[in-house]
């Protein structure tokens, strides 16, 4: 299978990489009562915006980053449409096949090959996090407004004590090598204001335990 595009950076996946990542990742029990817990908050953040608009969500939905399709099967329920998007070309072609097309590989901070206001929301999990330079942030957050007619789905890390102790034992530990921004309070809403959105919702994944919330943004 191949993608529409292809971006000029490369990801640290190979194919049989994409099949052992999907293998291992949230198979444990603390992964899977996290994956449960946020699948439940990402459908009341779904039926926020059925109800804003009055049925589904206008238009097909942006899934980025898609890894391997871990919201394909949630996302085909609550939407009209959606197309996968990943900076790994592997990861495109994993969640391709749950999809049964292909999708698209870019960089979202370089900008994505999208017309203005073509994709009902865009969703994007696990993935801001990980964007530690903020006019990188800035850029995607500009990239995520300029295609989505509506709306967002983002979820980010808010700075929480207990939280980055707990990063610091595991890493004591080789437990945990991911390097996580965590943004100090109120650095979210700035941003996010500042490319063009409304925070409409935002709900932490396990209060006041979990550095990590998921936020519904209107596009302004």
């Amino acid at each position: 299978m191949s993608s529409s595009n292809r971006s000029s950076e490369s990801s640290k996946f190979t194919e049989q990489g994409v099949g052992e990542y999907e293998r291992r990742r949230y198979r444990g029990i603390d992964q899977r009562i996290v994956h449960a817990r946020e699948v439940h908050l990402i459908k009341r953040l779904f039926d926020a915006i059925r109800l804003a608009e009055g049925g589904r969500t206008d238009g097909p939905v942006l899934d980025l980053p898609c890894g391997y399709g871990r919201f394909t099967d949630f996302l085909r329920t609550r939407t009209s449409g959606i197309v996968n998007c990943d900076l790994s070309f592997e990861m495109v072609c994993r969640a391709g096949e749950k999809l049964g097309r292909p999708g698209v590989v870019a960089n979202a901070k370089r900008g994505l090959p999208f017309k203005e206001g073509v994709f009902g929301a865009v969703f994007s999990v696990r993935f801001f996090h990980h964007i530690h330079d903020p006019a990188d942030r800035e850029a995607i957050l500009r990239e995520f407004r300029r295609v989505s007619s509506g709306w967002a789905i983002l979820s980010f890390y808010r700075m929480n004590g207990l939280h980055v102790l707990q990063r610091r034992v595991r890493r004591l530990f080789n437990k945990s090598r991911a390097n996580i921004k965590m943004s100090e309070p109120g650095l979210f809403e700035k941003e996010t204001a500042a490319a063009g959105f409304e925070l409409v919702r935002v709900w932490p994944l396990f209060r006041g335990l979990h550095a990590y919330h998921i936020a519904l943004l209107r596009k302004k």
